[in-house]
């Protein structure tokens, strides 16, 4: 906890100091991101360091491996579908990335089922992408590649579930259908510092 002070000190000391009327701004104008990112909680994996973005720029939500769940009303808690909506309905935001990454530890627990055992919630919650992890065994151990082909293809196969869900929302929908919203599906190799992202042309991820 000592470090997690330190830290504070110096961003209070320093960032925090440089730029006192963009804080000022913020904390008497409320947020106006243009963009709401999607990304895993993977502590390696800090959006707003990757893309250099101010604070109020982005509306972050991070969940484990980045995964939208379909558009349900169950009376259920639904923190993820909660957030979007709030980004959406009330901060009207106008594009929507899904950030995926290379060593995802849920995509792990997709397709290696043991690496969920001794847990509540993580094997419900990465069913949702059930259907990534079926897909990219199908098209990469079955044709002779390699394990860790088929886990690069199913952290990015999670990315275009997200996509393909967030679709379910009906407000949401109507956006991207009036042109108002714009969706995007992206992939960072951790370990290169490249990024991919979907070309919906081709359904494959390319590098930026």
């Amino acid at each position: 906890m000592d470090r997690l002070i330190d830290g504070f000190r110096r961003f209070r000391d320093t960032y925090f100091e440089e730029n006192k009327l963009l804080f000022k701004a913020l904390a008497h104008g409320g947020q106006q991101p243009k963009v709401l990112l999607i990304g895993c909680s993977d502590s390696r994996v800090d959006p707003g360091l990757i893309f250099g973005a101010q604070p109020g720029e982005m509306f972050v939500l991070r969940n484990v491996a980045n995964l939208v769940p379909p558009f349900e009303t169950n009376g259920a808690f639904h923190g993820t579908s909660a957030a979007i909506e709030f980004a959406v309905r009330k901060l009207e935001v106008e594009h929507i990335v899904v950030l995926g990454h290379a060593g995802c530890g849920g995509v792990q627990v997709l397709l290696d089922d043991s690496a969920a055992d001794g847990t509540d919630f993580l094997r419900p919650w990465m069913d949702i992408a059930r259907s990534a992890r079926d897909r990219s065994l199908a098209l990469t151990l079955t044709a002779g590649k390699t394990l860790d082909a088929a886990t690069r293809l199913c952290e990015q196969e999670t990315v275009a579930i997200s996509l393909s869900n967030l679709m379910t929302f009906p407000w949401l929908h109507e956006r991207v259908e009036q042109k108002r919203l714009m969706l995007y599906g992206w992939w960072f190799n951790l370990e290169s510092g490249e990024l991919f992202r979907l070309d919906p042309a081709s359904n494959t991820f390319v590098e930026v």
